[in-house]
Parts: C-alpha cells; sequence; structure tokens
C-alpha cells in the first residue's frame, strides 16, 4: 500500500489555510463536539477509538510516513502533487520542511476517558498546537479526524443501544449468573463500507457485547487497548456451518440428516456450532430431522444452535424455541421462566434490528421463556442504519454519519504572540444547531456523574483538575492510555 504523507491526508483547502488566520496568531484550540442528535432518545455519544485513532495515526503514521522518510522526498512528494492540483506558492512548502526538521508532533489532545456516554452539545476532545510556529496544525487535521472517528463512535452507541434491550429482558427471565454479553454478536464484516471499518465498528461493538464473527476487531483491541485475549474476554467468534457446506453435503449424500449426524458425532463431539438449516426446507429440518438425531444431539458434549437464515426473524427464531421445547423439553429458571435443554437453542445469525430483537424477546418473554434461550446476530444493515418505525407502520431509514449526532471540529480560541487570549466563534443565524464554544472549554461532572461544558476559559485554565477533558498525547507521546477492561468498566460497572 502506497505510504502517503500525513500531512495531505485532508481537504485541498486545508492546505492554505496556514497563511489565512490573523498575523502574528501563536496558538489554536479546537473542539470535537456532537453538536446535535437526529435520534430521538439518544442524547449522548461514546467516546471511543481516539486512543487507537492516536497510535495508528498520529504516532506510527507520522513517524513512518513523514518524519522518518529524507525531508528532500516529503517535499518533492509535496510539490509534485499540490503544484499540480491546487497551484504553486500557495501552500507554503517551507511550514512542511519546518515540521520535519521539529522531529515530533507538536500537538496536545485532552479528551474525556473512553467508554465515557458524552451528552450532546458536550466536547468530547481538545486539540491544540504545543509549538508556536504550528498554529496551523491544529485544524490541519481536522479532515482526518472527523474522517476517523465518527463511525467507531457510532457503532459503540448501536451496541450500547442492543445491550440496553438484552439488560432489560434477562433481568426479567433469567437466572442472574447468565452472561448476557454473550446474547448477541458482530456478523457486520462482509457489508462495511472497507475492512478498516469492519475491523473497527466491531471492536466498538466488543465494548458492549464479546461476540463476533470479525476476527481483526480481536487484533485491533489488543494493539491499542492494552488486552490480551490469552487472559481476558477480549471476543469470541464461533463454530457454524454455512450453505455451501451444507448444500454441497446435501448433494453427495441425498439428505440431509447424514451431515447432521456427522456434525454431532464426528467433526465436533465436543464443541458447541450454529448449524444453517435452511438451504431447503427449514421446519421439515426442525420439525423431522432433529426428532431422528434427538439421541446424538442429547449424546453431544456441546450445544447445537439452530440457525434460520431466511423468512421473517421475529417468527421464525420463536417459534424455533418453542419447536424445540416440544422435541426436547427443558427446565424451569429461579424466574419462573422455560430454559431449553442445555444441547439445543435457536440462533438468527444477522437480519436483527433492534426492533426485532426487542418484539422476540417481548413474544418469548410472554410465552413463558427465558431470553437465553435464543442468540441473535447484528449485521451491516443495524450498524449502519437506524430503522424508524417497525412493522409496516411509517417505516423510514436513517443511516448512520458523523451528521447523525452533528459532530464537528471547531476553533474556538488562539493566542497571540504575547499570550494574549483570543477567543473565537461561530453562530450562523440559519443553523443555530452550528453555534459553536467560545474560548476554551471546560467539561465539569457533578456528583450524579452527569456532565456540562463551561466556556470563556483561557487555555492555562484547561488544565484545571476538575476539567474532565484529560491529557492524552502531547509532542508525539502517549500521556493517558486506557484499557478494553476499564473502558467496560466505565459503560457497566462490574456488570459487563
Amino acid at each position: 500500500m502506497y505510504k502517503i504523507n500525513p500531512l495531505l491526508e485532508s481537504d485541498f483547502y486545508k492546505q492554505v489555510h496556514w497563511n489565512q488566520y490573523p498575523k502574528d496568531v501563536t496558538k489554536v484550540v479546537s473542539y470535537f463536539t456532537p453538536r446535535m442528535t437526529r435520534i430521538d432518545g439518544q442524547n449522548h455519544l461514546i467516546m471511543f477509538g481516539l486512543q487507537s485513532f492516536i497510535k495508528e495515526f498520529l504516532i506510527d503514521c507520522f513517524n513512518e510516513n513523514f518524519f522518518s522518510r529524507p525531508k528532500d522526498e516529503i517535499l518533492a512528494e509535496y510539490k509534485h502533487l499540490l503544484d499540480n492540483t491546487l497551484g504553486e506558492g500557495l501552500y507554503g512548502l517551507e511550514r512542511i520542511g519546518e515540521l520535519h526538521d521539529l522531529g515530533y508532533l507538536p500537538i496536545e489532545i485532552k479528551a474525556l476517558p473512553e467508554g465515557t456516554r458524552g451528552p450532546i452539545g458536550v466536547p468530547m476532545f481538545e486539540i491544540s498546537n504545543t509549538h508556536p510556529k504550528f498554529a496551523w496544525l491544529t485544524n490541519a487535521l481536522e479532515s482526518v479526524i472527523s474522517c476517523e472517528m465518527w463511525h467507531a463512535m457510532i457503532s459503540a452507541n448501536v451496541g450500547y443501544m442492543y445491550r440496553q434491550i438484552v439488560d432489560k429482558y434477562y433481568d426479567l427471565t433469567c437466572d442472574d449468573n447468565i452472561p448476557r454479553n454473550k446474547a448477541l454478536g458482530d456478523f457486520s464484516m462482509r457489508g462495511q463500507e472497507s475492512k478498516r471499518s469492519a475491523y473497527k465498528s466491531s471492536a466498538a461493538w466488543l465494548l458492549s457485547f464479546v461476540n463476533t464473527a470479525t476476527v481483526p476487531a480481536i487484533a485491533y483491541l489488543e494493539r491499542y487497548y492494552n488486552c490480551d485475549c490469552a487472559k481476558e474476554e477480549v471476543g469470541f467468534g464461533s463454530v457454524s456451518t454455512e450453505h455451501s457446506v451444507m448444500c454441497s453435503n446435501y448433494a453427495v449424500d441425498g439428505d440431509e440428516i447424514t451431515m447432521v449426524k456427522r456434525l454431532l458425532t464426528e467433526i465436533y463431539p465436543h464443541t458447541s456450532f450454529s448449524m444453517v438449516s435452511d438451504s431447503y426446507d427449514y421446519w421439515n429440518l426442525v420439525d423431522n430431522i432433529l426428532p431422528q438425531c434427538k439421541q446424538e444431539i442429547l449424546d453431544h458434549d456441546g450445544c447445537l444452535l439452530v440457525r434460520g437464515d431466511s423468512g421473517n426473524p421475529v417468527e421464525v427464531v420463536t417459534k424455533t424455541v418453542f419447536h424445540l421445547w416440544n422435541i426436547f423439553g427443558g427446565t424451569v429458571n429461579s424466574k419462573g421462566y422455560k430454559v431449553l435443554d442445555k444441547h439445543v437453542k435457536a440462533i438468527y445469525g444477522d437480519s436483527i434490528t433492534p426492533q426485532r430483537a426487542e418484539k422476540i424477546y417481548r413474544i418469548i418473554t410472554a410465552n413463558g421463556f427465558a431470553c437465553s434461550n435464543v442468540a441473535l446476530g447484528v449485521g451491516s444493515f443495524s450498524m449502519q442504519c437506524l430503522e424508524l418505525g417497525f412493522d409496516g407502520h411509517d417505516v423510514r431509514y436513517s443511516p448512520y454519519t458523523r451528521d447523525t449526532f452533528g459532530i464537528a471540529i471547531k476553533a474556538t480560541y488562539a493566542e497571540d504572540k504575547d499570550g494574549n487570549p483570543i477567543p473565537i466563534f461561530k453562530a450562523p443565524k440559519e443553523a443555530s444547531f452550528k453555534k459553536s464554544h467560545k474560548g476554551c472549554v471546560i467539561v465539569l461532572q457533578d456528583r450524579d456523574g452527569n456532565l456540562r461544558s463551561e466556556d470563556e476559559h483561557n487555555f492555562l485554565e484547561t488544565y484545571s483538575p476538575d476539567n474532565a477533558l484529560i491529557s492524552v498525547f502531547k509532542d508525539g507521546v502517549m500521556t493517558k492510555e486506557y484499557s478494553l477492561k476499564e473502558i467496560r468498566e466505565r459503560l457497566y460497572g462490574d456488570k459487563f
């Protein structure tokens, strides 16, 4: 892959702002803020992904693709691209050489701790330059920060939204020792915009659950969030069949039952696995083939998860529970709800929107079953789009984008060469939600843990011990790091 100079990873207009600031400005301070919400009932955004962005881009990418490369090579690349696309003499080649000579990135970032649910309107992090010659650098990074940050945060919100549904119904129907962080899994990789989107999104999902189909999400969290899958629950995959193996065996065997028994007794005799079961006639497999395999299933050292993959997900997964109960029976838990025999469970691998999850749990509960009898999967649709309305009633779709929460990075403060403060702000008359903060911002936390922001401070005041924005990066190095365990604890306490 071509290793581009990270300063060229921007919008074109960022390349000409260096000399548009007032003369002798030596510091610029900006804030990353979710300014509004387009989702009813969602008024917070989870702080996540900054630590990985800092390590991957501000440290590794700048060191490898800028500071470690010869200066002449950097300047030649800059000149080639911008002379021929923007115009000679407009972009200030000298400043790029000066930054290379400096040898480090003169930037400081102060941020809410990762895993914090930040209220709409409260800045999530602050970015400023630490060297007076590089005030232009603060907002030169805006494009790439905005591009890289919003998706992981929204995916963290998606996982949190599903977790609230799970917690509600598990509290009602499941024994307290049943883990709810395994109730749903992420199956979205194949439908994400890119492989980078997939592993970042799934890593965010793993703040709330431990099941994912995305292998690199585990490596991502280990690399950037101080965890080790050999020592703790980072995330788990599952053993599962797919249509290609089921159909090829049917083509050879002439039936489905041979493969079912082979899976139970030969391939996975001591392993739980999910079996896609609708390659031909789902209900024939459930009602006719599974009873013929009953003894093999009960002798199996694991759980067979019977997976539908077509039809109405709500109907398929709930009826499967009822049918499995009629075939295999089970027990009644401490809260009075039926639990299937430990050798069987129903699963639906994707297509589970929040509304469908809620309805599945509601139907199961109404029929006296614990919600742990089903495992559900969230696909790329629900990771990238919210369904508004349900069951054909005024159904609309709201894709997740940077604008879902009006995320923006805006400069609100500057200083001149004598250190005098220059509070700055924007207040568009026709778009009140775009009004920015003014001056430096301090984020304060009350006794109940609620956050609020306070404007019109000078820069030195942002180092107040009361400020919830904590320095995490300065002059090329991390100054504060968070582990996956800490982030989960911040979201769920000891109930993850």
